[in-house]
């Protein structure tokens, strides 16, 4: 199950009653058991959850809300409004959901639903369904839900779907009622219109009756791999394929979502890392891409050796890449990806869906608030994950999201990153902020306080923080804590405001055996300031301007001169040189540091 068993049984045990560094700490807990009975004639199924939901919170609960996200795949839904509406769709969506017939339609309604075996009151409201209670849940209290349902797969637009564009059958994401998350900020009951997800740590024991020729993927682990023919059958020990049907039984612990994907045409290998994790790997048996996903496995086995190193552990027993969706999209133990790639593109995809593992699946952010956190991050990690395991040699990987977020910086459209992950104005401002802005936060910071430091704040955020629910804050804080510099400045600028970091060399003159450069802070975002000064002759010299609300200086940056206050528009600095002994100046040499502006970063000194 997890790795460290003894931390599984500790995490269950106190769920989120345990705290880090902060003894007002909670989140809720639950535990869901469902059985669904698959018709693949039709793709409709019947299901039934029993769902115990523990409130761990201070407050008492009246209600609680149900994501029912499969109704998003309906002419009218929000998420097909806005598609319509929005002046840059996504291509995968466009009006495609206008255009689905009655058969083709997602839906996901409920049937009946109890507390604790007395009927409740609810209404769906397009993808949630709200829900009154019979009885107030307690602060330390919990109920049981149980729920008859029934849902219908949507032909494959987004994320979810039947017989996607590589003929994969079912990319079963999103797919059952999940109960929306509670925390110190309330109900996080978003309607699915386009973004990602947010949800409750649960376990989960799930049984999959479907046509006996499918072979299944997901979230979990198989708990009769000889009955349904997983690959694991004891020597001489017959599969056992009774009717016309298999149930496929899966526990997934300590997650906070579960998907799968089915296909009756499906190659699935398993490779070993070394941690000792199970690789598994499910893709079609089609001649044109076998090679590229055997290929795949031992580069997958280097690209867990790594995050493992610069995240932390791996704490699940298996983790799944299987060919379904549309592009790639991290499920809990397991992700999605299309297959039908160059080799460089499907180590690409398998490198950025696995680092969510860590990243979303661990670390288990609100993607509608802080979708920069997860995708950031990840875009990240990845980036330095590729130029190690695919041998790039890049001096900075990261180069791309940097160039990405300048373009959204000067374009006009950008939008704080605080903005809620819907409410954007345009699909590429949201993504250039999630994506390359949130990746450019973590390269950034590399530049304030150090890579070393970075590699630190890195791990310490993954141990203090993994299985709960960390926001913006609670990781500035721990890079605070790991480096002793302060960082609420970065934070603020950076993520709730479009300040932007500008800096110019405006002026240089000598006098009396010493050469004044006069600095300039355009932008309205701070930064210190690492200033290189070339001498002729082939020397140099580095010098470094602390930023004085940041009450720290980074190691080993250069000669250390007097800090910079934010309200000064312009420093002078000194260097003791005359002029015509200095050949060029240039402002942040290493390029970590996000100037929108690097045209006036640099001076080069006529003879």
């Amino acid at each position: 199950m997890l790795k460290h068993s003894l931390t599984f049984i500790l995490l269950i045990s106190i769920s989120t009653l345990f705290s880090q560094n902060n003894t007002n700490y909670w989140q809720q807990y639950a535990n869901y058991d469902m059985d669904i009975d698959f018709d693949d004639t039709n793709y409709q199924y019947e299901g039934d959850q029993k769902l115990v939901y523990s409130n761990n919170s201070p407050d008492t609960l009246t209600r609680v809300f149900y994501h029912m996200y499969f109704n998003a795949f309906q002419p009218g839904s929000e998420m097909d409004v806005r598609s319509r509406t929005i002046q840059d769709p996504d291509s995968r969506v466009g009006d495609r959901i206008s255009k689905l017939s009655e058969s083709e339609i997602g839906f996901m309604r409920a049937t009946s639903l109890t507390q604790d075996g007395v009927a409740l009151d609810y209404e769906l409201a397009g993808t949630v369904l709200e829900v009154e209670l019979h009885k107030p849940i307690l602060p330390g209290g919990s109920s049981t839900f149980t729920m008859k349902f029934e849902g219908q797969v949507p032909k494959q637009i987004r994320r979810s779907g039947r017989n996607n564009a590589e003929g994969v059958e079912l990319s079963m994401t999103q797919w059952y009622p999940k109960m929306a998350e509670y925390d110190f900020e309330g109900w996080h009951a978003d309607p699915y219109i386009g973004r990602e997800f947010h949800g409750v740590w649960a376990d989960f024991d799930v049984k999959i009756t479907i046509d006996k020729d499918f072979i299944l993927g997901g979230s979990g682990y198989v708990q009769n791999p000889n009955e349904v023919g997983y690959g694991y059958e004891a020597e001489g020990v017959d599969v056992k394929r009774k009717g016309k049907k298999l149930t496929w039984h899966f526990i997934a612990p300590d997650v906070h979502d579960f998907a799968w994907a089915a296909d009756k045409d499906y190659i699935h290998d398993t490779v070993t890392g070394n941690d000792g994790t199970t690789l598994h790997f499910l893709y079609k048996d089609n001649t044109d891409i076998k090679e590229n996903w055997k290929n795949l496995q031992s580069k997958t086995v280097e690209l867990l050796d790594y995050f493992n190193e610069h995240i932390g552990p791996y704490p699940y027993d298996q983790y799944s890449v299987i060919q379904g969706g549309d592009g790639g999209m991290e499920y809990a133990m397991c992700t999605l990806i299309t297959g039908e790639r160059k080799f460089g593109s499907l180590v690409g995809v398998t490198a950025h869906e696995m680092a969510h593992a860590w990243f979303q699946h661990i670390l288990a952010t609100d993607e509608a608030q802080h979708e920069w956190m997860d995708e950031g991050f990840t875009s990240y990690i990845s980036g330095l994950a590729m130029n190690e395991v695919m041998d790039q040699n890049r001096e900075n990987p990261t180069a791309g999201n940097y160039r990405g977020y300048v373009s959204l910086a000067n374009s006009g459209y950008e939008q704080p990153q605080t903005t809620h992950a819907d409410r954007y104005a345009y699909n590429r401002a949201y993504g250039t902020s999630a994506y390359s802005k949130g990746a450019v936060f973590l390269g950034q910071l590399g530049y304030l306080i150090g890579k070393g430091n970075l590699q630190e704040v890195l791990n310490r955020y993954f141990d203090e923080w993994k299985f709960k629910h960390p926001t913006p804050n609670d990781f500035i804080r721990v890079a605070e804590k790991e480096t002793g510099a302060e960082l609420s400045w970065y934070l603020n600028d950076w993520t709730r405001t479009t300040n932007t970091v500008d800096y110019a060399i405006t002026d240089v003159n000598t006098a009396q055996g010493t050469t004044n450069i006069t600095l300039e802070r355009i932008g309205l975002m701070p930064m210190p300031l690492e200033v290189k000064v070339d001498y002729k002759g082939g020397t140099s010299e580095t010098f470094y301007i602390p930023l004085r609300i940041m009450r720290w200086e980074k190691p080993t940056a250069g000669t250390v001169v007097e800090d910079w206050a934010w309200a000064y528009p312009t420093y002078n600095l000194e260097v003791p040189s005359t002029r015509y002994g200095i050949e060029k100046i240039e402002i942040d040499p290493s390029g970590f540091m996000a100037d929108v502006n690097r045209e006036n970063n640099v001076l080069i000194l006529e003879e």
